[in-house]
């Protein structure tokens, strides 16, 4: 499994004592989704370990851009030649966009899931920041995956 880069997140300390999310950020579910931060985008998709168990992907079902995600919830599925499986939303928000590329070439989730394979982009809600520091940076996500 290639090695995956992935930064913590960068905080400013703004004089009004907002904290804002910035640079770029991934982070982890246990069921084996990840959201990549940027800003107040959140990029969506299920991560290469995922995709390596459920085989070759065939079909990925994307919410419609102006969709409300909510945590925890199913947002879309994917169909591999093994099994059908659903898609949770990490954090909640506002789909802005979906990666078209999946419904002719599907099989980027299992050539680059983090990168050309990701699913969905969303505005963040405003709880979003709190939300991220309950998921899994890189390292806890590696021991995650050693522990099932």
């Amino acid at each position: 499994m290639a090695s995956i880069l992935v930064s913590r997140l960068a905080r400013t300390a703004r004089p009004s004592g907002m904290v804002l999310a910035r640079s770029f950020s991934a982070y982890f579910t246990p069921s084996h989704e990840y959201v990549k931060v940027d800003g107040e985008t959140g990029t969506f998709g299920i991560t290469a370990h995922a995709a390596e168990e459920l085989g070759d992907i065939v079909f990925v079902d994307l919410p419609d851009v102006g969709t409300k995600v909510t945590k925890g919830q199913p947002f879309g599925a994917v169909e591999s030649v093994k099994a059908a499986s659903d898609v949770y939303a990490p954090v909640s928000g506002v789909v802005t966009e979906i990666n078209d590329q999946l419904g002719d070439m599907p099989g980027l989730v299992n050539d680059s899931a983090l990168e050309d394979g990701w699913f969905v982009k969303i505005k963040m809600d405003s709880a979003a920041t709190a939300i991220l520091e309950e998921l899994m940076d890189e390292a806890g996500y590696e021991a995650h995956i050693k522990s099932e």
